[in-house]
């Protein structure tokens, strides 16, 4: 069964709309627009700088060819296609479609120089990233709009690293810095270069990128993704970079089958599950003494830590690549967590604006033209309408991610199927699907259960589902489906409150050599969510950026209270009883999507003695 159409509704919907008519309508339009313009041969063949801003076109090239291809949108076809031409006609005889002059492509060695901090090279540039990006954008094209040129011009791109990397004896980590990371990400595009044409070259090349990667000691991606290394002490910890170079690697296991490749995947996934995640899915980073992009430390937590939009691209596609090789409802429900919560709340309405980092507490910024986070959240947003629904062959459909819509799969024999979902959910968990079929159809329909949707039922044409309901894991309804069936499903939404502990350990070594530590911090947080979405107050009392509470004893249900405001937003009502009542309204939109608004998620909690 073959999915032919997704047409998403509600806050993801209103997300993907104001995407197309925003930022992939009109940040590139042809070969004039700024982002083009840097590959031009005038600009080009003089640029020794300009860092990472040839992956513009890259990233845009493969969320506006998905954006035109599921909306019928005929102009937006017509940008991509010409841009695409430009490129094409613009690449050099040896393959290079970058942005740098002839002495600083990453074909040409460059004199040793101290590393810095964050593993950069001789000669920092972006060549090999912004090739990566080009490469995924050029096979979205020919995916969707099929012309042997848009392959070619990526085939040339993969055939000129492939000679770089081998014959001309150069080692991709020194071509991007974290270690190289900036550059191993390659690994991805090579193994869609595999996927699109069947050439074992690029297979071939994928595998060089790994063994390259694994050789830096600093690096060392797969032995210390097997050992169980932290996400944090890979690299630099680079949430971004290291997120996509694990979206290589589990591709480069669907297309070897190779174990270790799996397994290296999985380990790192349950490191940045279970360490390095906001309460809204998202990787953050930017405590203490780390860079405001790479993971914190193993356990640190501080709620004015960064989410760097970027990140939060990456971890969706590495639960995407997951959950193709598993079908395992967590990575689905990681996808939909970050997407209503953190990437939502980096995209303004308009379409065009974007935070480059949001704060669980913090001011609301809108980044500048150039900054990468405005095009990976446009990316990350044109992922989700392939991920709500999902093929399980001619068996069956897969419901992933929950909001109003639609989708329409065909059959082997040619009879189609249809699902419309009609619901206020994320907002409220009541959920109706009604199936429309030219013909009675046995099959299967998986409907994933939240892991927070305890007490779930549902209801198939009216009668009670008799299985077992497991949270945190799919329904599987078995059974022959007619035309106009109907599945009901409940979640209990209930105010949660969620606990955490900024704690700072001191280390060091006693004159006897023994270990002291310390802890010399510790403050405690509080935070509520409800069903899949975080909430957040503004400004405490109109003007305070943060508050220390006292909370009441208890259940917080009989405290914690569901309204709604008169604009009928869901409002959750903290009754303290000491000071009037704080109202918490969903992270994304509270304070208003608008640029300065602030937002508090966690709530400082009175010290108490142990």
């Amino acid at each position: 069964m073959a999915v032919l159409n997704t047409q998403l509704g509600g806050l993801l919907g209103d997300a993907l709309r104001a995407n197309l008519q925003g930022r992939l309508s009109h940040f590139i339009v042809d070969e004039h627009s700024p982002a083009i313009v840097l590959f031009g041969p005038a600009l080009r063949d003089n640029n020794r700088g300009g860092d990472w801003y040839g992956e513009h076109v890259g990233k845009w090239l493969y969320a506006a060819a998905k954006a035109a291809a599921r909306s019928g949108d005929t102009a937006l076809r017509d940008h991509v296609m010409r841009v695409a031409d430009f490129l094409a006609s613009v690449q050099t005889p040896d393959g290079y479609l970058g942005t740098y002059a002839t002495d600083h492509r990453f074909m040409q060695p460059q004199p040793p120089k101290p590393v810095t901090w964050d593993g950069a090279p001789s000669v920092r540039t972006w060549d090999i990233w912004t090739h990566a990006y080009l490469v995924l954008g050029l096979l979205e094209v020919h995916k969707h709009f099929p012309e042997a040129r848009y392959l070619e011009a990526a085939q040339r791109i993969g055939d000129l690293c492939l000679y770089t990397l081998t014959e001309g004896g150069i080692d991709i980590t020194d071509l991007g810095n974290h270690f190289g990371m900036s550059a191993t990400v390659l690994l991805d595009p090579a193994v869609e270069l595999y996927q699109a044409t069947g050439r074992t070259r690029y297979l071939d090349l994928a595998r060089h990128i790994l063994a390259q990667a694994n050789g830096h000691e600093n690096l060392a991606l797969l032995t210390r993704a097997l050992a169980g290394t932290d996400a944090s002490q890979i690299a630099t910890g680079k949430a971004y970079q290291l997120a996509w170079n694990l979206v290589g690697l589990a591709k480069l296991y669907k297309a070897t089958g190779d174990e270790d490749y799996r397994q290296a995947v999985d380990h790192v996934w349950h490191s940045i599950r279970e360490q390095h995640l906001t309460l809204g899915g998202g990787p953050w980073g930017g405590v203490a003494h780390r860079s405001r992009e790479v993971f914190n430390a193993p356990g640190a937590f501080n709620p004015q830590a960064y989410v760097e939009t970027c990140s939060t691209l990456a971890w969706i596609q590495l639960n995407r690549e997951l959950f193709q090789i598993t079908g395992a409802a967590r990575y689905v429900e990681e996808i939909e967590r970050s997407a209503y919560n953190d990437l939502l709340a980096a995209q303004a309405p308009n379409g065009e604006d974007w935070c480059y980092y949001v704060f669980p507490n913090g001011k609301r910024v809108h980044t500048t033209y150039w900054r990468c986070c405005k095009s990976s959240g446009a990316m990350a947003l044109e992922e989700l309408p392939a991920l709500a629904y999902s093929s399980m062959g001619d068996d069956g459909i897969s419901v992933n991610v929950y909001g109003e819509g639609s989708t329409r799969f065909t059959r082997a024999d040619g009879g189609d199927v249809t699902l419309t979902q009609r619901t206020g959910y994320p907002y409220e968990g009541d959920i109706a699907l009604t199936l429309g079929l030219s013909q009675a159809t046995r099959m299967s329909v998986r409907l994933r259960l939240p892991s927070w949707a305890k007490g779930a039922s549902a209801k198939v044409n009216g009668d009670a589902v008799e299985a077992a309901l497991v949270p945190g894991e799919f329904l599987v309804l078995e059974r022959e489906w007619r035309d106009g069936d109907t599945v009901e499903l409940r979640f209990p939404m209930q105010p949660t409150l969620h606990r955490a502990i900024n704690r700072n350990i001191q280390e060091s070594k006693a004159p006897d050599g023994s270990d002291v530590r310390q802890q010399v911090l510790y403050f405690e947080y509080a935070a509520i969510t409800c069903g899949p979405l975080v909430y957040a107050t503004g400004l405490i009392d109109g003007f305070k950026t943060e508050e220390t509470v006292r909370l009441p004893e208890g259940d917080p249900s009989g405290w914690l209270h569901r309204t709604t405001s008169t604009l009928g937003e869901p409002v959750i009502r903290m009754e303290l009883g000491y000071r009037p009542a704080l109202e918490f309204t969903p992270y994304f939109s509270a304070g208003g999507r608008v640029d300065g608004a602030w937002r508090l998620t966690w709530l400082s909690l009175a010290p108490h003695a142990d």
